[in-house]
């Protein structure tokens, strides 16, 4: 075993000297294990989802197929339309932004009726899961309704060879930035389901490496 650690840390010069500087830090800060279990239970929460940039945005008029457009939210948030130029969509749900559009069109036609749909799901960033860390793939998922640990870890393919799974951590913004334990070896290397936890919009998950 330890011409094994060895040979890793020939092979990741740099990654093993950035965890020793973690490791230093951690030692007058407390370990993972200090942190609470994370919670098998949350309140209920009715997820409306609201617009994000780059989502993409198709936006029906009825009566009016001139006017009805597929349009992808800009970076900054805005779209662009017939007769209706830079409407902040990002952070309002479609109902909200389509009776935004109804009134920017009111001026042109009698009466319109608009109806947004949405593909491409993106979601406002403050919503966004981001897992970070020795992840497969580490990345930003839009949250849903009823989402839990196993679904984020499924989309992010699961953990890395050199993952500390029972050390991870997840940082609930909703909370002030509260972290809690969370066992993702248990749960994805052993199938043990009691390890799987409900997730809130905005939270991270924070995967460390282990020594071994």
């Amino acid at each position: 075993m330890f011409m094994s650690l060895i040979v890793r840390m020939a092979r990741y010069p740099l990654r093993w000297a950035a965890l020793a500087g973690i490791a230093l830090v951690a030692s007058g800060c407390g370990s993972l294990g200090d942190y609470p279990a994370a919670p098998q239970n949350v309140s209920s929460l009715e997820h409306r989802y609201k617009i994000g940039a780059l989502d993409t945005l198709n936006i029906q008029v009825w009566r009016n197929p001139e006017l009805s457009s597929t349009v992808t939210v800009r970076p900054d948030g805005r779209i662009s339309s017939p007769l209706v130029e830079d409407i902040i969509a990002a952070g309002r749900s479609p109902a909200e932004l389509a009776r935004e559009i109804e009134k920017a069109l009111a001026k042109f036609i009698r009466d319109p009726v608009v109806t947004v749909l949405v593909g491409g799901f993106q979601g406002v960033y403050s919503e966004q899961i981001r897992i970070v860390g020795e992840a497969t793939r580490p990345q930003a998922v839009p949250y849903r309704q009823d989402m839990t640990v196993l679904d984020v870890m499924i989309q992010a393919g699961g953990l890395t060879d050199f993952a500390d799974g029972n050390g991870a951590v997840l940082v609930r913004g909703a909370e002030g930035n509260k972290q809690y334990r969370i066992r993702l070896k248990d749960l994805l290397k052993r199938g043990d389901i009691s390890a799987n936890v409900p997730v809130r919009p905005g939270d991270v998950v924070i995967i460390p490496q282990s020594w071994f």
